[in-house]
């Protein structure tokens, strides 16, 4: 009879552990193998720490803890195949959706490569969540009236594709981010973050530099914020042949002109470099390039991706040839190392304005304006390259027809902000996430509403903004300021990335201190109403914007590598 229950009891215990989803099988991993988790560690740092972390929740789940909830079977499937997964009614899945609202991308890891992925994830335990001191109850929905769809369709035609840049046709296809121009040249070009940047002859994508050719020690893994950063040509690029770009390279690949405590650890390095073309006419770039800085980053995500001339700017004004530099904090928040942030003495979270010309700089590669806002500061240890800062990831900076300076900031979990943007002034993160009070040593989850006492930060707080209800990622857009779509006047045009979401707001309501209202617009492609979801077949779109010379816009989307011009508008009654 005693056996008999032990049996029973045994059977139910086994039938517990499978409903729990412990693992089916610890064969599929091994912790004890160092060189295994060791391997695991690194395959999860070139793809995961974009979008994970062991700490708590970011763009994706906190994975501490995972190995002990669900099966080596699930992980590897979700991993091969999210989509499929979800699609076939995986609980846990369509879970994860709800609450994310993205479906992350596949991964075509092998068997060894697998279960050297789950012997890392085995060593990372659950931990707790970190203790978070706020200003009453966290708000669960900080920005609670839902953007408003418009009466505004806008239409859109296809005009190429970018060709393919994954492997073995995963999604995204391409990872194409911005649309820039090369001065008094017609033709657009269009980057792709694992590197390279193609220039449009006669509609069709031709390659104009291969960052990979032109530096071994370039890497664009892992995705998300890795890769061919961005772009920029010289306002006299015609008669000077000088460009710029970011790029992305392994960890102590050389000195880093900011850098950090020794104990804190380095993911990559970012760099910025000038290139002199042989000659500026030629359909592809030759030449030599120079560094002219280099940064060290804690994680993967928000490194440098945005640098830009002010298109304003005439030749003998104050802002000619200053080029400006939108440096993320580097995940240093998230991952624990919030002081590296949000201080006028580091590089991250900032917008950099430099003179490429000048040699005042600490490394004599580059100079320092002496407009600069902390340019004639007394304190040594202030960068004087800072224009402003308290960003997380100043996405991308733009200029109104008016001379209003905007710059999109990706937030982290609750508010994506568009920022008017000032010398010298500090824009809040990680202490401010929007007009929301955060704590950046607790949990980056949760926002609160602002002190009584909040004058005292002085903080610059957004012109427009939306929270998670809405999207999860800010696509920085642009003020219409073309002619053929008279609708569109006075508008500033931008999206969600991940949801192709298109959204917009009046730009007479751009004033220092206030929210202007966001409104959604609806597209037509062929006739037909549509969503970029449903155009890209994908439910993670990565939708991006950029206009051409005579200020039409267009918009990317990397799912299909598809390049889209905005044609028309009707405003629907």
């Amino acid at each position: 009879m005693k056996n008999t229950i032990l049996i029973v009891l045994a059977a139910f215990l086994f039938r517990l552990l499978l409903i729990a989803g412990v693992p089916d099988s610890l064969d599929n991993w091994d912790a004890e193998d160092s060189t295994r988790v060791a391997k695991g560690e690194s395959l999860f740092n070139q793809n995961c720490t974009g979008c994970h972390s062991f700490r708590q929740d970011g763009i994706g789940p906190n994975l501490g803890g995972l190995t002990a909830k669900v099966s080596p079977s699930w992980i590897e499937r979700f991993i091969k195949n999210p989509q499929k997964t979800i699609k076939a009614g995986d609980k846990r899945g369509q879970q994860l959706l709800k609450k994310y609202k993205v479906v992350m991308p596949s991964f075509a890891l092998k068997e060894d490569e697998m279960k050297s992925v789950l012997a890392f994830l085995s060593t990372k335990k659950l931990v707790s969540e970190p203790v978070t001191k706020g200003n009453g109850n966290a708000l669960t929905n900080p920005i609670p009236e839902p953007i408003k769809v418009s009466n505004l369709v806008g239409t859109i035609e296809a005009i190429t594709t970018i060709p393919p840049s994954s492997t073995g046709g995963q999604l995204p296809l391409t990872r194409i981010t911005k649309i820039g121009l090369q001065p008094a040249n017609e033709n657009l070009f269009i980057l792709d973050l694992r590197g390279k940047l193609y220039q449009l002859r006669n509609g069709q994508p031709e390659v104009y530099i291969n960052m990979e050719q032109l530096r071994p020690n370039f890497i664009h893994k892992p995705g998300l914020a890795t890769g061919f950063g961005s772009f920029a040509f010289h306002p006299d690029f015609n008669k000077n042949g000088l460009l710029y770009t970011t790029h992305s390279e392994p960890a102590r690949t050389a000195k880093a002109d900011f850098a950090y405590a020794d104990s804190i650890k380095v993911a990559l390095q970012w760099v910025l470099t000038e290139w002199k073309a042989d000659n500026p006419a030629d359909p592809t770039f030759t030449g030599k390039g120079r560094e002219l800085l280099r940064v060290n980053m804690v994680s993967v995500i928000h490194g440098v991706q945005e640098i830009t001339f002010n298109p304003l700017a005439k030749a003998g004004s104050e802002d000619y040839g200053l080029l400006y530099i939108g440096v993320g904090e580097g995940g240093c928040v998230e991952n624990g190392f919030p002081f590296l942030a949000h201080n006028k003495q580091t590089v991250w979270g900032t917008v950099l304005r430099i003179d490429p010309a000048g040699t005042n700089s600490a490394n004599k590669q580059y100079g320092i304006p002496k407009q600069n806002p902390f340019a004639q500061s007394q304190n040594q240890s202030v960068l004087k390259e800072i224009y402003a800062y308290g960003f997380r990831n100043p996405h991308r900076i733009t200029w109104t027809h008016s001379g209003k300076m905007l710059v999109s900031n990706v937030g982290h979990a609750n508010v994506e902000s568009v920022n008017l943007v000032e010398p010298g002034h500090d824009y809040g993160w990680p202490i401010r996430e929007g007009t929301f009070l955060i704590d950046p040593y607790g949990n980056l989850n949760k926002v609160f509403p602002l002190p009584l006492n909040d004058n005292a930060v002085n903080v610059t707080y957004p012109v427009a903004q939306f929270d998670h209800d809405e999207g999860n990622a800010i696509s920085g857009g642009f003020e219409y300021t073309g002619s053929a779509v008279p609708q569109l006047k006075g508008k500033f045009l931008f999206g969600d990335i991940p949801s192709g979401r298109l959204f917009y707001f009046d730009v007479a309501d751009i004033k220092q201190g206030k929210q202007a209202t966001i409104k959604e617009w609806k597209m037509t492609i062929n006739g037909a109403a549509k969503t970029f979801r449903e155009v890209c077949g994908s439910n993670r779109v990565d939708l991006h914007f950029g206009k051409d010379s005579k200020d039409e816009l267009y918009l990317l989307t990397k799912a299909d590598g598809k390049v889209y011009k905005l044609t028309g508008a009707e405003i629907k009654k």
